[in-house]
């Protein structure tokens, strides 16, 4: 039997040289379409799909390589002779190099301008189909999905005349790879309107594109790679543009993450600026300006503010930069820069410098939050539940003034990405003491007061979860603590609401608990 290659193709890049070195190999060339056209006009010998299954290409196109000439062609085992008799039977000629790639439904997914019916129509069926079809019959076939993949393949045709069983492999794998992630990114589109209802499907395929290798992971003994959704989040780390400084590291990613979704809490005049460390915040104030909130910030924990993350929901100024290039810090994000500020900034070659245009609509940009256990992941919607004072209910005879409440309202605000257990100090609308991921709530609360010190005299505790006990309540009032804000929901409440009033601290339930583990 001649030695056939079937191309059809929506990326041309390179196609006619990979066709012409074939052609040159002794490869009769079948084609379809558009491709067809393509190589015929860089002089390329082409038999026409229609020519072989003898079936004109029908339906606008939709029906071109479903026959079985072109799939027996594929499927056929070489070395079984009841498949030999068959394709002399039916006079179906094998063939032994498919290159296809698909329609580019992605692309057309991502357009803000295309309709429904245009993504649908951009669903690829019979290149998919040929593809499994050559990557399941490797051992016969040599499939080329990548236009990176067409030299290394010609170059092992000529030197030994036939592609090795490895390279076969690795593109067979390549393919199942590719048709996987095709699916799941139709998969996912059509189920975007079911996903705002928090329905969850009985099987959650994910699909994700390699963004970078990381030079190590959490520890430098762990390899890491940094892989981003294929539908842009403009909010996100994934799509934030950098301005200068190293590459960005594992934990640079994951440390972004939490000053990221901290920040995007503070919305509004006021400008916010949260400092991370180990993925927990180490400072988080609000300011009249950058400035202003990074100072303040700063001032929460200048020791563990070294080599952190810190990132802001305003615009950063020549005169914040010039204050933070004071300290070592491995990553600033902002919305902008200004020149000045970058210049500033840029002084330091190893900072990382992010600019995120929406950073304030991060939070509300991803819908999951997946987390990988042994055996399986666990999948929840994000904690994006408003935090609203409307709805908050004071449960003590003290009772809070306007400015008892904002500052509440931020207390919580902050908790709520702090690791549990989690107490969180504030006062002037900054934290001033942070307990972090304690097996125990006393524990926590008593690492913030400490961290406090006489600042706690007059300030307001947020907590992450309820007091199972009012053993909480009389440490923050040897520490002078003014009002506490917390979830609410346990059945000793009445112990710490009584608590409370016996001391003259106002305490308000927001009924929504925010563990974060």
């Amino acid at each position: 039997m001649p030695k056939r290659t079937l191309i059809s193709v929506t990326d041309k890049t390179n196609i006619e040289k990979f066709a012409q070195s074939l052609a040159d190999l002794g490869f009769e060339i079948i084609s379809t379409g558009g491709t067809a056209a393509f190589l015929r006009e860089h002089g390329i010998k082409v038999v026409d799909v229609s020519a072989i299954t003898n079936f004109p290409e029908c339906l606008d196109g939709r029906v071109k390589t479903l026959h079985p000439k072109i799939h027996g062609g594929i499927l056929a085992k070489r070395d079984d002779k009841s498949h030999v008799n068959q394709l002399c039977e039916l006079e179906i000629d094998t063939i032994d190099v498919v290159a296809v790639n698909l329609y580019a439904f992605e692309k057309t997914a991502l357009n803000p301008n295309s309709t429904f019916e245009d993504c649908v129509e951009n669903i690829d069926i019979g290149g998919p189909a040929m593809l499994r079809s050559s990557a399941k019959n490797f051992k016969d076939v040599v499939v080329a999905i990548d236009p990176t993949d067409y030299d290394l393949i010609i170059d092992e045709l000529r030197n030994g005349g036939d592609v090795s069983y490895d390279l076969r492999l690795k593109l067979s794998q390549k393919v199942f790879a590719h048709t996987a992630n095709y699916d799941a990114l139709i998969a996912q589109y059509l189920a975007k309107d079911f996903e705002k209802s928090n329905e969850y499907a009985d099987t959650l395929t994910l699909t994700y594109k390699k963004a970078q290798d990381l030079r190590y992971g959490e520890n430098p003994h762990q390899t890491a790679c940094f892989y981003k959704e294929i539908t842009p989040h403009s909010a996100s780390i994934a799509d934030a543009k950098q301005l200068g400084g190293k590459e960005l590291s594992f934990n640079n990613i994951n440390d972004l993450n939490a000053a990221i979704a901290a920040v995007s809490e503070f919305c509004g005049d006021k400008a916010a600026c949260v400092a991370v460390k180990h993925a927990n915040p180490c400072g988080i104030a609000l300011g009249e300006t950058a400035l202003d909130a990074h100072k303040k910030a700063h001032d929460c924990d200048p020791i563990s503010i070294f080599g952190g993350i810190v990132a802001f929901n305003k615009p950063v100024d020549e005169n914040c930069a010039a204050e933070m290039v004071k300290i070592f810090l491995e990553v600033i994000a902002a919305p902008k820069f200004s020149e000045k500020a970058l210049e500033i900034l840029k002084s330091k070659p190893n900072l990382r410098i992010l600019e995120m245009k929406n950073i304030e609509k991060s939070v509300k940009s991803n819908n999951f939050d997946i987390k990988k256990v042994a055996g399986g992941i666990l999948v929840q919607n994000l904690d994006n539940s408003e935090i609203n004072p409307a709805k908050f209910n004071v449960v003590t005879a003290t009772k809070p003034d306007s400015r008892d409440i904002n500052e509440l309202t931020f207390a919580i605000k902050c908790v709520k990405h702090v690791k549990s257990n989690a107490i969180v100090l504030t006062k002037d609308f900054a934290t001033i003491g942070i307990g972090v991921g304690q097996t125990n709530r006393v524990g926590a609360l008593k690492i913030a007061i400490e961290q406090a010190g006489e600042k706690s005299n007059g300030a307001y505790l947020g907590s992450d979860a309820f007091f199972p006990f009012d053993d909480c309540v009389e440490l923050a009032k040897s520490a002078g603590i003014k009002a506490i804000i917390q979830p609410g929901g346990s059945m000793r409440d009445e112990d710490s609401i009584k608590k409370c009033d016996e001391h003259d601290i106002s305490m308000i339930f927001t009924g929504n608990r925010h563990f974060k583990h």
